[in-house]
């Protein structure tokens, strides 16, 4: 007549929904009880792992104890979607934007629980996209259709990390082709006022979940961070060194503000990062030394994204089993140094643990254009992955 549930899970209140629902039970009569989290990143939101625990309880009579081996996770996870994008900008006789294009193609996590949902939604759309602090004139945003072929779930900043990936890159790209300095024509690009997306044709600020009143898209402090960065790395005397490509990139996601210099050098024939410097405007902060170790540990995920890739699948199975081949940077391959500082303002405090991996990756991409005139437009390709 009841269950009590012992899981590490990021969501209880579907964890209890759904092991009401397998046991035929009123969720009144189930309880959670949420243990020490481990690393979570998204997996844990989804309730396989009670339910299952539940329904070989309840077949059984008696307690149970359900643990997934890591070949068990790697091999049937939730995975963060694929994505391709389109992006096209224009400028004025001065080399100033006045046009911004972009097609996002990607299948959504609703589609796992929609087989129908093939195409990304307007709260899609508001991670990295439809809430970018950029000026303007003419702006236009596409969706685009993909079909969904494996089980799609949360990862760390989710959609924000392709989205962020190629917004950076395309900037870097584009202040090249102008022979711009990056920094100077980001800035330029940035806008240096705080907006509402929902007086420019934005329907609805989803925001996550917090209202745009509140929490709106501050194109100031986007810029406060990245000139932080900027001064940090000593940008404007990167030219004086001879061995390291130096390269930029700025977000925002969860309500904060992040922006990442880095610094990469060649050894023998990789690209090795050696430095980063990590900026974080997340309002009011109480816990310094978590938002700190969120930041360190953000960067080294971001890059395990950019080396590695994620996991690959074949005849309908995944291709990777365990860390020796679903790889993570490592502390030989982490850079001899990350410096991370804290902007501390009055704003409302905003999110930690997710905002700081989007940046990661193309600071990485355009520091490697730096420092050798190639250009990364993926994550994971061959050259990358040997590293």
């Amino acid at each position: 007549g009841s269950c009590e549930v012992w899981a590490p899970t990021q969501n209880p209140q579907s964890a209890r929904k759904e092991v009401a629902r397998i046991l035929e039970l009123d969720e009144a009569q189930i309880t959670v009880n949420v243990t020490l989290l481990g690393g979570g990143f998204g997996r844990k939101s989804k309730p396989d792992f009670c339910s299952e625990a539940a329904w070989l309880s309840k077949k059984v009579g008696k307690p149970i104890r359900v643990q997934f081996t890591r070949e068990d996770d790697i091999q049937h996870d939730y995975l963060n979607t694929v994505n391709a994008q389109v992006l096209r900008a224009g400028v004025d006789s001065k080399n100033k934007l006045v046009a911004w294009e972009r097609r996002s193609a990607f299948p959504p996590i609703s589609s796992t629980f929609n087989a129908a949902s093939v195409i990304p939604g307007a709260r899609d759309f508001q991670q990295g996209i439809l809430d970018l602090a950029i000026d303007a004139k003419n702006f236009d945003a596409q969706a685009c259709p993909a079909q969904a072929h494996i089980r799609i779930g949360w990862l760390r900043s989710v959609y924000n990390i392709f989205h962020s990936f190629a917004t950076n890159c395309f900037l870097d790209e584009f202040a090249h082709k102008l022979n711009r300095d990056p920094l100077d024509f980001m800035l330029s690009v940035y806008t240096d006022k705080v907006i509402d997306p929902t007086k420019f044709g934005v329907k609805k600020m989803y925001n996550y979940g917090l209202p745009v009143e509140k929490y709106p898209v501050d194109g100031i402090r986007l810029r406060n961070t990245l000139i932080k960065a900027a001064d940090m790395c000593d940008w404007k005397n990167r030219d004086k060194d001879k061995e390291r490509g130096y390269g930029l990139a700025t977000h925002r996601s969860f309500l904060s503000y992040v922006s990442v210099a880095v610094a990469v050098k060649k050894v023998i024939d990789q690209f090795v990062v050696d430095e980063a410097w990590v900026v974080i405007d997340a309002g009011l902060v109480i816990n310094t030394e978590r938002v700190r170790a969120q930041m360190e540990g953000s960067f080294i995920n971001g890059m395990s994204h950019f080396y590695y890739g994620g996991i690959t699948h074949k005849a309908g199975a995944a291709e990777q089993s365990n860390f020796h081949d679903a790889k993570q940077i490592r502390i030989d391959r982490s850079p001899r140094k990350i410096t991370v500082e804290i902007m501390h303002t009055n704003n409302p405090a905003g999110g930690v643990g997710e905002p700081g991996v989007p940046p990661a990756a193309p600071a990485i991409a355009n520091a490697i254009f730096a420092l050798s005139g190639k250009r990364y437009r993926e994550f994971a390709t061959p050259d990358l992955i040997s590293l």
